[in-house]
């Protein structure tokens, strides 16, 4: 994985969590088995992060390491866990991050940075079948830097984060052309904002409710939207949201009348989100509603939720020999996949397919 932040902190407390159970006590997973493949048959075997408090620790050490902030729901993992290596920098990390001032900021490691080659050397000598992006927000350089990274390794890569890799055309076709999987982008959460919003667009349109205008607002208090207070890195978080919610209504709205997207940084938060959605329509004779929903959740196990599954995805389509977009579980899994598919539509073939 690269990135050892709340999200890796919550997707490794997960894998040990789950690790010892049977289907019956396994709550909140979205499937006990994909492929044949349990959670506990998921293996962290290298780790990539630019700061010192975890560069050179255990990964189990390092996932409670400032500015890391979620649940502990797991906190009893052995110690005895694979290093955490050096990332490379480029643009990983919001330069106002870097001297914020409180528990939040990077402490960038004064350890050399590795080459494109030491990263696959170690991707090789670790085995690594499932490359994990877990980059903060506006991390292009640095996430292309690792898909490259992927396919000089043989790795399939599972993009988490708004930075559009399985979306680009030309990343895709280097991807088939390797013949190694590719799942994303932008991982949705278990039972977050977008996917919330997308059902009720979804609702709004099996009723007949013409929906005219909608927003999503967002706040949380982890390094994810602390990174997202710098807009300049926003941008495609905000297209990606955007897209999500208006491939499931049955008319595109115009852009004055629909806003989706992280909206302000309250440090108290910590790892809980808080979102805010608003919609507004017609009924039958042109009647007005409207409806207004708050939804309250700790943000990085929401993710790890489903990041357990399209790891699982990724590692089948490697063992089918699938190439390129692996694209349902693209589409279940991503808010910002290359095909948008219906989520109940996508939801069967992936039940009837890989799981």
């Amino acid at each position: 994985m690269v990135g050892v932040g709340n999200c890796a902190s919550s997707l490794v407390q997960g894998i040990h969590y789950y690790r010892a159970k049977e289907v019956e006590d396994c709550i909140g997973l979205l499937n006990y088995e994909v492929g044949g493949y349990r959670p506990g048959d998921i293996e962290v075997v290298a780790a990539f992060d630019i700061d010192k408090r975890k560069v050179g620790k255990g990964i189990n050490q390092a996932i409670f390491a400032l500015p890391n902030c979620t649940a502990v729901f797991c906190g009893d993992l052995p110690s005895g866990s694979v290093e955490v290596s050096m990332g490379k920098i480029l643009d990983g990390y919001s330069e106002h991050m870097a001297n914020f001032g409180d528990d939040r900021t990077f402490l960038l490691s004064s350890e050399q940075e590795p080459t494109q080659a030491d990263v696959v050397e170690k991707l090789k000598m670790a085995g690594v079948d499932v490359l994990m992006n877990y980059l903060p927000v506006g991390s292009q350089k640095a996430t292309e830097f690792y898909a490259e990274c992927a396919l000089e390794a043989g790795c399939a890569f599972v993009n988490n984060i708004p930075v559009f890799i399985a979306s680009n055309p030309e990343w895709a076709a280097k991807f088939k052309a390797r013949n190694l999987p590719i799942i994303g982008d932008d991982i949705k959460a278990q039972l977050g904002a977008t996917i919330v919003h997308r059902t009720l667009g979804n609702l709004f349109k099996k009723r007949g409710v013409k929906l005219e205008r909608t927003y999503q607002l967002n706040t949380g208090g982890n390094t994810d939207f602390l990174n997202m207070l710098n807009r300049e890195r926003l941008s495609s978080k905000k297209k990606s949201k955007t897209e999500a919610v208006q491939s499931a209504i049955p008319q595109r709205l115009e852009d004055v009348n629909i806003h989706v997207g992280p909206s302000d940084y309250v440090p108290w938060q910590n790892d809980n989100k808080v979102c805010f959605i608003r919609m507004e329509g017609k009924l039958f004779g042109d009647v007005a509603m409207n409806l207004e929903l708050r939804l309250s959740v700790e943000d990085s196990p929401n993710s790890a939720g489903v990041a357990i599954d399209t790891i699982r995805c990724a590692k089948v389509a490697l063992d089918r020999g699938m190439g390129g977009i692996v694209e349902i579980p693209s589409a279940f899994f991503c808010k910002h996949p290359p095909m948008q598919v219906p989520d109940d539509e996508s939801y069967d073939i992936l039940m009837g397919e890989w799981v």
